[in-house]
């Protein structure tokens, strides 16, 4: 088994970072539950030697370009996603995000078994920042799933709303990402 410790950077050819969104309203079944990668984005792991801490004591840091977003996905609807669709998200998810960045700067990693454990830390967005927890699998090899939930109006976003309000985008979106350390760029 390789030794995973060590400064890694991560990014798109290492893994994948998406958003989920859902959706509410008198009409919600005329809408879809999407599926948005952030086709742009940077991570620093640092995991030290088990004598210094190992996986416990890792940092984590991340990047994320927001003007990057792609619709890959929407499910539900009356009718399936077009290319005129995700065209007409995207435009509406620049106006509503712009083309900053979110980051995460981890706090505090909490290894639970040989299985995975939480990542705590904080997420900024929108100039403002709120704590964030990531949960975290792996299967073994370097490979890492996680999760989070992230709340719109914590950051100051007005979830989207169409249809003169009959439909609406679920305030918690959430995030998802997978890496695979053996394919990241070792650091000196």
């Amino acid at each position: 088994m390789a030794d995973y410790t060590g400064k890694f950077r991560l990014g798109p050819d290492t893994g994948r970072v998406v958003l989920k969104t859902g959706r509410a309203g008198l009409v919600a079944r005329a809408g879809h539950d999407l599926t948005i990668e952030i086709t742009r984005w940077s991570a620093q792991a640092e995991v030290p030697a088990e004598e210094d801490g190992g996986l416990a004591a890792a940092k984590i840091t991340a990047e994320l370009d927001l003007g990057s977003l792609a619709v890959r996905e929407g499910s539900g609807g009356v009718k399936p996603l077009t290319d005129g669709d995700r065209r007409d998200i995207q435009k509406t998810i620049g106006q509503i995000l712009g083309s900053g960045t979110a980051s995460f700067v981890s706090s505090r990693i909490i290894p639970s078994g040989a299985s995975g454990g939480a990542i705590e830390g904080t997420v900024t967005l929108n100039g403002t920042t709120q704590p964030a927890r990531l949960q975290v699998t792996t299967s073994g090899s370097g490979r890492y799933r996680g999760s989070a939930a992230v709340v719109q109006t914590a950051f100051g976003i007005k979830p989207y709303v169409g249809f003169f309000g009959a439909l609406k985008l679920k305030d918690e979106v959430g995030l998802e990402f997978e890496i695979d350390l053996a394919k990241a760029q070792p650091e000196g």
